[in-house]
């Protein structure tokens, strides 16, 4: 019988509060910690189901470890606050599985890198880049893997409710995060990344916008079955995550060139546009917030996938 891998999670509020859900029904990782710096509902959850707190912040995990270690430690608090936290956690032993886009361990997109990122042996901080890079970076990955992309530009639109304050606060390593994970493992040669709060009610789901532009006239075929292969993959750990439309090739009609800093004129002719759509699971958060909810199963899986390769 194969034995759990132990994790604690480092913030209470939503994400931390879903990402426990599903912990809690994973059939590798064993929730132990919720860690906290108050005794907020998050924390009163956690000792419901029979988690140990600390409302000691990540001092309290340490004071505590001898007790109870653990394998895994997720970080959903903050840009700000995770380079102290891997800090700590590290130097303790476990692994380090970033929510946040600090960005200070490689970006990890389980379908896209995954395999690569888990044969370097070394690495000890795990970073799932962002919301919008966990939905929209495999379809750039699923352009570039067929030809040459020239530059890619993604457009989140996700639900106010649905963004908190830690994510308010990190917009700018948003969209820093997300352009730069776009080049490095979308692998096109320029990346830029947009996020839209939307507040309109009733909420609406998470849908993305991805635009690839490649250096030859799209092999629409190839494309189109890379696509579709991609979307399987995600779907393998998020369920709602699926195509809104067929993608679009802009071949097929005459239309003004866009000029794309440093890279001369690129005709709208060798575009391709992508649209998805990202609903959770309702584990915790509503089933609009998909933004969130991709993440968290995006980190699970992460963690999952180590577990699973230590016992093999």
């Amino acid at each position: 019988m194969q034995q759990k891998a132990r994790a604690a999670i480092i913030g209470p509020g939503n994400i931390g509060t879903d990402l426990l859900m599903k912990c809690l029904r994973s059939e590798w990782i064993e929730p132990v910690w919720m860690i906290g710096i108050e005794d907020s509902p998050g924390i009163q959850r956690a000792r419901d189901f029979g988690l140990r707190v600390s409302t000691e912040g990540v001092d309290g995990l340490i004071s505590g470890w001898t007790e109870a270690p653990v394998d895994f430690v997720f970080d959903a608090t903050s840009a700000y606050a995770h380079a102290k936290n891997s800090e700590q956690v590290t130097a303790l032993g476990a692994l380090m599985i970033d929510l946040t886009p600090a960005a200070i361990g490689p970006y990890c997109i389980p379908p896209v890198n995954l395999d690569a990122v888990l044969a370097n042996a070394n690495a000890r901080n795990f970073n799932m880049v962002t919301c919008g890079g966990q939905a929209t970076i495999p379809m750039v990955r699923a352009v570039s893997l067929i030809q040459h992309v020239r530059y890619a530009e993604i457009v989140a639109t996700v639900a106010s409710k649905s963004v908190g304050m830690g994510t308010r606060d990190n917009i700018d390593e948003f969209t820093r995060t997300t352009s730069a994970a776009i080049a490095a493992i979308g692998e096109a040669d320029e990346g830029k990344a947009i996020i839209v709060i939307n507040p309109a009610e009733p909420p609406l789901i998470m849908r993305d916008t991805i635009h690839c532009l490649t250096t030859d006239a799209p092999r629409e075929a190839e494309i189109i079955e890379s696509i579709k292969a991609m979307v399987s993959d995600v779907q393998q750990y998020v369920p709602g995550y699926r195509l809104t439309s067929a993608p679009i090739f802009d071949g097929h009609r005459v239309t003004i060139s866009v000029v794309v800093e440093g890279l001369g004129p690129i005709f709208d002719g060798h575009r391709v546009t992508i649209s998805v759509e990202v609903e959770g699971l309702g584990d915790f958060l509503p089933t609009y917030a998909g933004n969130l909810d991709i993440m968290t199963a995006a980190g699970l899986k992460t963690a999952e996938m180590i577990a699973q390769r230590r016992q093999q």
